[in-house]
């Protein structure tokens, strides 16, 4: 009211005559279009709310795992899993060589793996202790498990195969390490995605198979690298298919992360990822087209193994750089809230889960 009316004039029941109630201040952007313009009173004042955190400080724990303890855990782990498949099916059909190479290189592999862990972890004892209990909802309790069991049965079955001797043990020992295989190659997966870090912990649907893929690429890179050409072809159709199912399961999971996969695209993560798949494909093409060349098998198996490490490489940076940056935590958790608040409502973004110290 200007000073010039007298007390009382313009007063109404809903407020002041020609004064808009408090209400309906516009304290945003979201300016009805038939209000814009009208006085300068009614110009937004407040700008659009960004993410924020506490001076830009990450707002979950970031692991401490350390490379190249962790990505090669990983990447050995898949592997192992995967040569151990790859020697049951020597084994069934006839295939000496290959099933040698495989046992060994599964023994080899686990072994390094579980050796890498226990590396990072500090102290042998540490993952003695975790052998303590059995948690069925704990893939670090699941997953020690299986490599205690795991790596002894696949030393028994390469020292039998490269010995000649205790056949009938061998072929059990064989038997087992096929049995644990796909759940040694897949695990992984599982522990990481059971984190809080972003891009790890939102691609859990497709994070199982690309590592199960990666793990099948590999193995199979490795029988065609070290097996004579008239006895790879079992590694060659493991390999091919372990590449389509990574490239696949990764390509669907970016997709469907939207901004967190980011990191798989961009920075140190990034560009492990793009080299990844650019020795998949090259692998591949030489394992389809060189059939007959043990020259080309051998290459593109060197590429193959060289892929599925640059993806398990690629995926822990990725992971590490989506925990150091605050946005893939806030921005996804208010979008999620947005869309899960009823119509005029707020909501208050909760805090989010801290990552785990170790593996």
């Amino acid at each position: 009211m200007s000073e010039s009316e007298a007390p009382g004039q313009g007063v109404t029941r809903e407020g002041l005559r020609g004064k808009r109630p408090g209400r309906h201040a516009m304290t945003g952007v979201n300016i009805p279009r038939r209000w814009r313009g009208r006085r300068r009173g009614e110009q937004p004042m407040v700008p659009p709310a960004e993410f924020t955190s506490y001076y830009g400080k990450p707002v979950i724990s970031q692991p401490v795992w350390q490379a190249p303890d962790i990505p090669g855990y990983l990447f050995l782990g898949g592997l192992a899993g995967g040569a151990s498949l790859l020697a049951a099916g020597a084994d069934l059909t006839g295939r000496p060589a290959l099933g040698r190479v495989s046992k060994a290189g599964a023994f080899a592999a686990g072994g390094l793996s579980l050796a890498a862990l226990v590396h990072d972890l500090g102290r042998r004892a540490r993952f003695l202790n975790m052998l303590r209990v059995f948690k069925v909802t704990s893939p670090m309790s699941v997953g020690s498990w299986l490599l205690a069991g795991y790596v002894p049965a696949t030393g028994v079955a390469a020292l039998t195969a490269l010995t000649g001797r205790l056949r009938p043990v061998g072929t059990a020992a064989t038997a087992a390490s096929a049995l644990l295989g796909p759940a040694v190659a897949s695990y992984t997966a599982a522990l990481i995605s059971d984190t809080a870090v972003p891009a790890w912990h939102d691609g859990y649907p497709e994070m199982p198979f690309v590592f199960t893929g990666s793990g099948a690429m590999a193995a199979g890179g490795l029988g065609l690298l070290a097996t004579p050409a008239a006895e790879n072809v079992p590694a060659r159709n493991l390999a091919l298919l372990g590449t389509a199912m990574e490239l696949a399961a990764s390509e669907r999971m970016t997709r469907r992360i939207g901004m967190v996969a980011e990191p798989y695209s961009e920075g140190r993560g990034g560009a492990y990822m793009k080299a990844a798949k650019a020795l998949a494909l090259l692998g591949a093409a030489g394992a389809a087209l060189g059939r007959r060349s043990r020259v080309a098998a051998a290459l593109s198996g060197a590429a193959l193994l060289a892929a599925s490490a640059a993806t398990r490489w690629g995926i822990y940076h990725a992971g590490m750089a989506s925990a150091g940056d605050p946005k893939y935590t806030v921005v996804p958790q208010r979008q999620r809230l947005n869309g899960r608040a009823p119509s005029g409502g707020s909501a208050t973004a909760p805090m989010p889960q801290t990552a785990p110290g170790r593996p």
